[in-house]
């Protein structure tokens, strides 16, 4: 069924989270924000404010201490360990600032991962990694070595790798942080262009201007735990 796209899909609900002390300290403070599909959201903000945390709890990688994490009609928040890992490799594509390529594997079988935990057979997943490649323009590298690549370059095979198994949900976390400018400005643009052409909803954090610049909203998340318009 083709996704609704004035539904909201991402919905953070009251979400809390205290950071162990002492002393202890809120990170985030009943956070409200709903993301449609196809809606890119940049979440900015100071180091230490709480941006790598509230994505880790949209990931269903950590708890909130309350609220919730609805995406569709499910609260990952209270997904067991199990059940989350699934949940992820079913819907989720993360984009991190470390690249994460294995050197040992070519490019293909690096982007082709997601789908080799999901049980997909080798021809498929060399199909769909190759196409996967392809919208990254890394089509005629797909047997390569990562180590014959850029940062730029790694960069894009880690995006080609989240959206392989054509996630619903787009996350990264500062994807430019170890790019020159150039680099990181088509790095942004294929990010973008991922969520309007999957109709994913997006959700990126970056100390960025120039990267937040490329998203419909951009929020900031404030020492006071609660985000507000940038």
């Amino acid at each position: 069924m083709p996704l609704d796209l004035d539904a909201t899909v991402l919905e953070l609900r009251a979400l809390s989270k205290t950071l162990p002390g002492p002393p202890l300290r809120r990170l985030l403070d009943s956070v409200d924000l709903s993301v449609a599909p196809g809606e890119y959201v940049a979440i900015v903000g100071e180091s230490g404010a709480g941006k790598s945390t509230l994505l880790n709890l949209v990931a269903a990688l950590d708890r909130p201490d309350s609220g919730s994490v609805c995406f569709g009609d499910d609260d990952v928040s209270v997904l067991d360990e199990d059940a989350a890992t699934l949940w992820r490799r079913r819907e989720v594509g993360f984009v991190f600032q470390s690249f994460h390529v294995l050197p040992w594997l070519d490019l293909a079988d690096n982007v082709a991962l997601p789908l080799a935990l999901a049980g997909a057979a080798r021809g498929e997943r060399q199909r769909r990694a190759r196409e996967a490649l392809r919208t990254v323009a890394l089509e005629g590298r797909a047997d390569d070595s990562p180590t014959r690549l850029s940062g730029g370059e790694l960069q894009r095979v880690a995006i080609a790798r989240a959206l392989v198994h054509r996630p619903r949900l787009l996350l990264a976390d500062e994807p430019t942080g170890n790019l020159d400018a150039d680099n990181a400005e088509r790095i942004a643009a294929l990010l973008r262009n991922a969520v309007k052409t999957s109709t994913a909803c997006g959700l990126i954090v970056t100390h960025s201007a120039a990267v937040a610049a490329t998203a419909d909203r951009v929020l900031r998340l404030a020492r006071d735990g609660r985000l507000h318009r940038a």
